[in-house]
Order: structure tokens, then C-alpha cells, then sequence
């Protein structure tokens, strides 16, 4: 979707607030919460989109990222219960899911000694025996085994357990960990930050507060993390305009997130199956305005395996310039819930092309977005 702003206005010139918005955009001026909600209450997915593509193609030209990764998930069972999983066993269950040993979790790592992967994702339930010295202990021997790897790990909600078992601040416990040799975090855990929303479906594990505390003490160790938003269940348009501001002023302040990354709700196989799943407009929609709102969110990301390839290819024209990573995504946590793609795995000749096909130029990147490779169009 290509448009200059002469259109944009014309799409907006029915609203005087859609066409202040826009104006907004031009001057690359910070929309205010209202403003965010009006966009979610009236904006039609065409001025959406076009706005999105305007600000994405003005921050990237029409380069989109992905890097080449693997993921490493311990264990699927969990001493919290939302509502939403359908990943996690319970501990009195565990015999129905899977706990891996240290040495299981590095035969995975060597699988691709000799492949030109450049980070592994380390992310699972939270297990009351894999504590922190567990996790020290594995972070310390991948890194031994490969020092160019990057160490992504730990969503905020296992970290917060982490911690308050071993008796240790925030603070020395995420020291702890990049001693260890983790690197980043990535941005699970973090659902809807309004505690009338988080009550109903993951009130036992941290919360809003903690999880932005978690992140922005890794950005003051001078470690990068993602932000995520689970979307599309009980929650209201205001109470996404919530969480992404809170992200936004916390950016503000760190600079620390590397990508926003909004994650649809699937609703296979847990608790909250009886409420229907947001559809692809819609899903188009909060990309579009995650690009608008999210101003110091230089990165977008959309994955892949939880949209499937061709929704995921359209949010490419809705503000999106990241669809992850290729090779080995490993991840159940979709699968499991519903997702679009029940085997996650894109070989990068398949990434390429599908990014080639809209018109736009794959870029291999590594986890902090560094250039490492731009691919040509294939014939």
C-alpha cells in the first residue's frame, strides 16, 4: 500500500479529529491517548493503513527485518493458571507435559553448531524446581559452548518467580542472570496491564507494575528487551490504549525495547475457548495503530506462526517491518492454543520470498537489530 499524505488527508476529511490525527502523523507529533482510542472508534482499516504504511515506509523505506533463531522451551509446566494458556500443565499435572535436564536443553543448542543462527529464545512455564541457579547454570554453559550466540530469555513472569524463591531483589537478581550471560528479554508476560482486565484472566502471577519494573531494571543493567500485548479477548479498546502508553512513557525514559509486538488471543484448548477470536481486519486494525500510537517504537513485529503467513504477509502494508525468525521456530505456545501454523518452521528462501512478494526487501538482522544481510528478490 503506497499513499502520500494528499490521500491520507482526503480519507480523513470527512472527521476533523481523524484529520488532526493526520496532521499529527505529517508533523511527526505524538497522538494523545484520546486520539488512540478514536482511531480504534472510528478509523476505517483503509486510513489506518495508509497512515501505518506512511510512518513504517518513512522509518524503513521497504526493508523488513528477521533474524535466524531458536527456541529452547524447559518445561510447560506452571504453578499459575491463566486463564488464556493452553501451553502450561499444572505441577499436580506435570506428568502431562514435558521438564527438560540442562543436558536435554543443550543437546538442542548443539543441533545447530555449524548453522548461522544468531540468537536462542529461551522461554517456558514456570516450574517451582528450575530456579535461578538452574537457569545460571544453563545460560553459563551455552555461552561456553558458543560465545556468539545471543542469550534471549525469561519472560517477566518467570523472572519475577525467580527471584522472590531465591530472596533476591529485582535488581540482583537480574545482575545475577547477566553474569550468567543472558543478554535480553523477551516481552511475554505482559497481557493488559489494567488490573480489572489482568484479574480475570492471569490474576495470580505478576503485574502490571512489576512486569515494567522487570524490564526497565534490564534496561538500566544496559540490556534490551521486547514489550508484547495480548489482544482480542475481555479487554476494551481503552484498556489497549492503556498498555501501549504505559509502554510508551516507559520508553521514554529507557530506550531499552527493541520492538512492540502485539499477540492475538487463540482461544483452542484453555478456558476462555467461548470467546470468539478477533478477526483479520481487526487484527490489521491494532497493527495499524500500534505503528501510529507506539511513536518511539522504531520496530513492529508480527509473528508469524501465531497470524499464519498470509496474515502475517498483509500486516506488512499495516505499519509491520519485523516477522521474526526463520529457520527453527520451535515455539508451542501457539500451536498448542489454536495458531495458524501447527508446525512453526520457515526455511530463510521462504521467509524471503514471501517478503519479496509485496514488493518488499528482506533484511537479516541480529537480536538488536544490527544489518547483517539484504536478500535480492529470487526468480
Amino acid at each position: 500500500m503506497v499513499m502520500n499524505m494528499t490521500g491520507i488527508f482526503r480519507m480523513a476529511d470527512t472527521d476533523v479529529q481523524l484529520l488532526s490525527i493526520a496532521e499529527k502523523v505529517y508533523n511527526r507529533e505524538r497522538i494523545s491517548e484520546e486520539e488512540g482510542l478514536a482511531l480504534f472508534e472510528k478509523g476505517e482499516l483503509s486510513f489506518l493503513g495508509a497512515l501505518a504504511n506512511y510512518i513504517s515506509n518513512d522509518l524503513h523505506k521497504n526493508k523488513v527485518y528477521f533474524n535466524r533463531n531458536f527456541h529452547i522451551e524447559p518445561t510447560n509446566v506452571c504453578v499459575f493458571t491463566c486463564n488464556f494458556c493452553s501451553y502450561s500443565r499444572q505441577y499436580k499435572h506435570r506428568d502431562e507435559g514435558w521438564e527438560l535436564s540442562i543436558e536435554q536443553m543443550m543437546d538442542i543448542v548443539r543441533k545447530y553448531d555449524g548453522q548461522p543462527v544468531t540468537e536462542v529464545h529461551i522461554v517456558g512455564g514456570v516450574h517451582p524446581k528450575m530456579n535461578l541457579e538452574f537457569f545460571c547454570e544453563l545460560l553459563s554453559r551455552i555461552k561456553a559452548h558458543r560465545p556468539d550466540l545471543h542469550l534471549k530469555g525469561f519472560t517477566a513472569v518467570e523472572l519475577d518467580y525467580m527471584f522472590r524463591k531465591a530472596k533476591l531483589t529485582i535488581e540482583e537478581g537480574m545482575q545475577k542472570l547477566k553474569d550468567a550471560g543472558l543478554q535480553s528479554l523477551p516481552g511475554g508476560g505482559a497481557e493488559i496491564f489494567a488490573p480489572e482486565v489482568r484479574n480475570i484472566i492471569c490474576a495470580d502471577k505478576v503485574d502490571g507494575d512489576g512486569w515494567l519494573h522487570i524490564h526497565q531494571t534490564a534496561h538500566s543493567l544496559g540490556m534490551h528487551s521486547n514489550a508484547t500485548m495480548l489482544y482480542g479477548h475481555v479487554e476494551q479498546y481503552k484498556h489497549r490504549i492503556d498498555h501501549m502508553s504505559r509502554l510508551r512513557a516507559l520508553q521514554d525514559i529507557t530506550g531499552g525495547f527493541n520492538c512492540f509486538i502485539p499477540l492475538k488471543f487463540r482461544n483452542a484448548g484453555n478456558d476462555m475457548s467461548h470467546i470468539s477470536e478477533s478477526t483479520i481486519t481487526e487484527d490489521l486494525r491494532m497493527y495499524a495503530i500500534a505503528r501510529i500510537f507506539m511513536d518511539n517504537f522504531r520496530n513492529l513485529k508480527a509473528y508469524w506462526p501465531m497470524l499464519g503467513r498470509q496474515t502475517a504477509q498483509l500486516s506488512l502494508s499495516f505499519g509491520v517491518n519485523d516477522l521474526d525468525g526463520t529457520i527453527d521456530d520451535t515455539t508451542k505456545i501457539y500451536s498448542m492454543a489454536g495458531s495458524e501454523e501447527q508446525t512453526p518452521s520457515m526455511s530463510t528462501e521462504e521467509l524471503c520470498d514471501l517478503i519479496t512478494a509485496v514488493g518488499r526487501t528482506p533484511v537479516e538482522r541480529d537480536t538488536l537489530y544490527n544489518e547483517l544481510k539484504t536478500y535480492e528478490a529470487t526468480a
